[in-house]
């Protein structure tokens, strides 16, 4: 007889060790994808972040500026006084009644306050003096600049405003500035909107014309510039939408007349 051939042992993977190789493979793949997605993430967030900090830094920057720099020239810097638009004639202008009737900043004033300014000011060196205008509608902060005329600042400056800044939360409503506290518990004092433009004046002056009005805009001396801008990514780690609190002053270097 013939003897049976032995069956030589097989080698490789059985089915299930198959199985069991894809799944891990999956498994590995699907949690190294994630922290890739993650990381990506997260660095566009981080990136929109620096993006919104850097736009809200140079606005303060530029309002501090035109804030230092607001009333010039004077009056008194001419022998002759020129037309209107040639000087200015109170370093923030005002509205109503500009500039025949003063009014008191934070009283009569619909601007100057606490979220509109208008600068007035050759800010460019041209020899032209114009108005400066900020103003918050919403989330954003609007600007517009327009050569100063005679009478009242309020409608030639609201034709040229445009978005300046955005996600400005400085005048949120109630109840999103109570949500914002809970992470940002500093922010917001007593649960209040944080004015955008505050005014230190200068002790009224003369005995007749603006700058002898008391907390008139012709002795503002110092701006006070606050922006709490928001994010628009969420952060990655808490799913929590976040802000950042900037800061200027301007002091203004030119005399009042």
């Amino acid at each position: 007889m013939r003897p049976t051939p032995r069956q030589k042992k097989q080698t490789g993977f059985t089915l299930i060790e198959l199985m069991v190789s894809v799944a891990i493979f999956v498994i590995l793949s699907g949690a190294m994808f994630g922290l890739l997605d993650l990381s990506q993430k997260r660095n566009q967030a981080e990136s929109q972040l620096l993006d919104t900090f850097q736009e809200a830094r140079l606005g303060v920057d530029q309002i501090v500026r035109e804030a230092s720099d607001s009333g010039f020239p004077p009056a008194n810097h001419f022998t002759l006084l020129p037309p209107v638009g040639g000087y200015a004639q109170s370093p923030v202008a005002w509205s109503p009644n500009y500039p025949l009737v003063v009014c008191t900043v934070g009283v009569t004033c619909i601007t100057p306050g606490p979220f509109d300014v208008i600068f007035e000011e050759d800010y460019d060196g041209t020899g032209v003096v114009r108005w400066v205008r900020y103003q918050l509608q919403g989330t954003t902060l609007m600007r517009g600049v327009t050569p100063k005329v005679a009478g009242d600042p309020n409608a030639p400056t609201l034709a040229v405003l445009a978005p300046y800044i955005r996600n400005v939360m400085n005048n949120a409503p109630a109840a999103q500035i109570a949500a914002i506290k809970v992470n940002y518990p500093a922010m917001f004092p007593g649960g209040n909107a944080v004015p955008i433009f505050s005014y230190i004046p200068d002790p009224p002056l003369g005995a007749a014309g603006c700058i002898s009005v008391p907390n008139s805009p012709c002795n503002i001396r110092d701006v006070g510039v606050t922006l709490i801008v928001e994010s628009l990514l969420r952060d990655t780690t808490n799913q929590q939408l976040r802000l950042v609190e900037l800061n200027g002053r301007g002091r203004r270097h030119n005399p009042n007349k």
